[in-house]
């Protein structure tokens, strides 16, 4: 894909009460060899140190960044995703969870993976414990095959051939592969999707869903291994396997080829295309003023 084609990409980020972790997330983005169009926090209730350090980190960050916020009232992780959707203006939509610190070349590698039709699934860099301590107390940047603090080696590997060679289309409708830590997305066919589905509440699923609603959609997923890489810094986790509160929405998404969210996207797309979400760097460099940078109206209709 050439420059003057490749499209506009905006980063989505989400994150809950772990401003540590979005601080090298958001230091990773502005260190990429080719920068995204605007990154988007879609943050689910986080407390006020999450805003202090993004207004701090906006000062000089390189590309627009905007702040959406919600009032924590347990997981709603679809709504919180939704309204940052709603509020990009790039053509490109990269998903990406606030523990994930991406490659250099994340963005770059996203950007010529980017193919119409479908959608891009990443794959993760997994830490353990002393490989989060040693990127969270800043004593690496990123960890390399040979690094101690790594649980998943071969996906540190970035290898540009091999990259073109793993994104060949699949028609493979399984969802035991789909991560909605990191992933691409046409925006337009975000919309047509209508987004996550926002009753999806509490752990799981939401992200499983948006990908077989794009199935039914016509669209065929790839996966891109050996490129667009990403850390991820460990925590304990929610089994894979364990049951979700959302198992019977996920059972009849897939039993009615149901294609559109009824409870989605296009509940916020008209209010941020009246008021766009600001960028931060406009407000915390404004003389005199402190701003105000989180939207205080989470459940607009």
């Amino acid at each position: 894909m050439s420059a003057s084609s490749a499209p506009s990409v905006s980063v989505v980020i989400s994150t809950y009460n772990w401003p540590q972790a979005l601080e090298l997330a958001l230091e990773a983005l502005a260190r990429q060899t080719v920068l995204p169009h605007e990154v988007i926090v879609a943050d689910d209730g986080s407390r006020e140190d999450t805003r202090a350090m993004l207004e701090r980190l906006a000062r000089d960050y390189p590309v627009p960044l905007r702040h959406s916020w919600i009032e924590d009232k347990g997981f709603r992780l679809a709504l919180a995703r939704n309204r940052a959707i709603a509020a990009t203006t790039g053509d490109y939509v990269l998903i990406l969870d606030g523990d994930m610190l991406p490659h250099p070349k994340f963005v770059e590698d996203q950007v010529r993976a980017a193919q119409r039709g479908s959608f891009v699934q990443g794959m993760r860099v997994l830490t353990d414990e002393t490989g989060r301590d040693r990127l969270l107390s800043r004593e690496v940047r990123q960890l390399g095959f040979f690094d101690r603090g790594l649980t998943r080696r071969r996906h540190t590997l970035r290898i540009p051939a091999l990259a073109a060679l793993s994104l060949r289309v699949t028609r493979n409708q399984k969802t035991s592969s789909i991560k909605g830590c990191s992933q691409a997305w046409w925006r337009d066919d975000l919309v047509a999707l209508n987004g996550f589905d926002e009753r999806f509440e509490g752990w799981g699923r939401e992200d499983k869903d948006l990908a077989v609603r794009a199935f039914h959609h016509g669209l065929m997923r790839r996966m891109l291994r050996f490129g667009g890489l990403a850390t991820h810094l460990y925590h304990r986790e929610r089994h894979e396997d364990g049951a979700s509160p959302n198992d019977p929405l996920l059972a009849d998404t897939k039993a009615t080829k149901r294609v559109r969210s009824p409870l989605g996207l296009d509940r916020h797309l008209e209010e941020f295309a009246r008021t766009p979400l600001p960028d931060l760097r406009e407000i915390v460099r404004a003389p005199g003023t402190r701003g105000e940078s989180q939207n205080r109206n989470p459940d607009h209709p």
